[in-house]
């Protein structure tokens, strides 16, 4: 009798599992489906795979013969899946159950359940709104204190749930906070006041009582703009930096803008004044590559038009020499929203001018869209959640997940580093 198995069946998203079949004919050609439900929508990947001489088929072993991904990979059928819309539910607490199937000549042999979580057991949730501030807090299980982090969403808004539970689940009180695209906030990046972000970690240390007063920020995209930005201009508050897929320039209010004000318009201010942008008064700078694409529009096609007015972006640099705590970069080489590997080489580079280090993980043909381990990685193109313009986000499948292995490994061992 075939026997299909998981191990562990249920763990942490960012666990990887064993999966076996076992009693199969002696080098037959066996076919494995993955499904996973993701919000309403339904997730899938396939692969064909030969079975061994002991009529054992283990994924952490075997190349697929054909499928949705090439790499001997245990977590292939995972990572390799496409669907349509998110790859959560809307409630993190919500586990995501994948059902695997193997079939011999097209007949089920063997099934298997695989259940990945965001929130272990004993971590809370506590939704935040007070002060104007709007988010969602994180917090580990046991009495503590934990080291925190706040948690800051890029140029689609909203508010990143999974990315908090999950570092909650590893011991990390989190605060993941909302500053525009959500219930209670503005519709668009433009205009966001650096306060308001102030008010949140000032908010979050009085809330958790972190260990050793310690409170990160880590970002993706425009949040990992932010998340440099806030700790050059706040370096009393924030004790360590995660910048995922970061620029080193502060940027305007591009495809999150509001249309009142443009792409070209502020995306920050600071005591009521728009900080500088890398657009502004721009002598090479050009939307001319992204709005006249033949084929998928690139944005970083358009910003890399604006590195040739140096006065300009000098102007722009955001000044990390001044942030007080370690600081790591996480990149990839074929971004396609903006030269995340360039600018984060920019960022080293300035805190290497000013006596400091930084962390950089960088992975070459990966693309913008970094997340953690064991998620769909093949959305490539997408429309933008604000502008509505289709784009893409560059990288391949199987890069992005290696990628996504590579920088939550890293961050984990930075923060843990960064606490003490």
């Amino acid at each position: 009798m075939p026997d299909l198995s998981v191990t562990p069946q249920s763990a942490l998203i960012d666990v990887p599992r064993s999966i076996i079949l076992r009693g199969v004919p002696a080098g037959a050609e066996i076919e494995i489906t993955s499904e996973t439900q993701r919000g309403d929508r339904m997730w899938r990947a396939s692969a064909r795979y030969w079975a061994d001489d002991a009529g054992t088929l283990d994924l952490s072993r075997d190349a697929p013969l054909s499928g949705s991904y090439q790499a001997v990979d245990a977590m292939g059928l995972i990572w390799s899946q496409r669907g349509e819309g998110g790859v959560f539910h809307d409630d993190p607490s919500q586990p995501l159950e994948t059902t695997l199937t193997a079939r011999l000549e097209s007949a089920p042999i063997a099934t298997a359940m695989m259940t990945q979580t965001l929130m272990a057991p004993g971590v809370t949730r506590q939704p935040l709104a007070e002060d104007g501030l709007v988010g969602t807090l994180f917090t580990p299980a046991g009495a503590g204190p934990h080291p925190a982090i706040m948690i800051l969403n890029g140029s689609g808004g909203g508010i990143n749930e999974p990315r908090a539970a999950l570092w909650a689940s590893r011991g990390v009180a989190a605060l993941a906070l909302g500053y525009f695209g959500a219930p209670g906030l503005p519709r668009y990046i433009s205009n966001t006041p650096l306060e308001y972000f102030a008010r949140g970690l000032d908010w979050l240390r009085r809330t958790v009582k972190p260990r050793g007063d310690f409170v990160a920020v880590a970002g993706q995209s425009r949040g990992g703009e932010l998340s440099l930005l806030l700790g050059a201009t706040y370096p009393d508050k924030v004790s360590a930096v995660l910048a995922y897929v970061p620029s080193a320039f502060v940027h305007g209010g591009q495809a999150a803008a509001d249309p009142a004000l443009g792409r070209d318009g502020p995306g920050w201010t600071l005591n009521g004044e728009p900080l500088v942008h890398q657009w502004q008064d721009n002598v090479t700078a050009s939307w001319e590559p992204y709005d006249n694409a033949r084929h998928q529009r690139r944005n970083a096609d358009a910003m890399r038009t604006a590195l040739g007015d140096p006065a300009a972006m000098a102007r722009a640099r955001i000044p990390v020499e001044r942030i007080a705590g370690p600081v790591l970069l996480i990149s990839g080489g074929d971004d396609g929203a903006w030269p995340s590997n360039l600018y984060s080489l920019i960022v080293q580079s300035s805190l290497l001018a000013a006596g400091r280090t930084a962390e950089w993980v960088n992975t070459p043909e990966a693309g913008h869209s970094i997340l953690f381990p064991y998620v769909p990685t093949t959305a490539i193109a997408h429309v933008h959640p604000v502008s509505g313009i289709a784009t893409t986000m560059g990288g391949t499948p199987a890069a992005n997940a290696e990628a996504n292995i590579a920088a939550w490994t890293a961050a984990q061992s930075f923060l843990a580093s960064a606490v003490g």
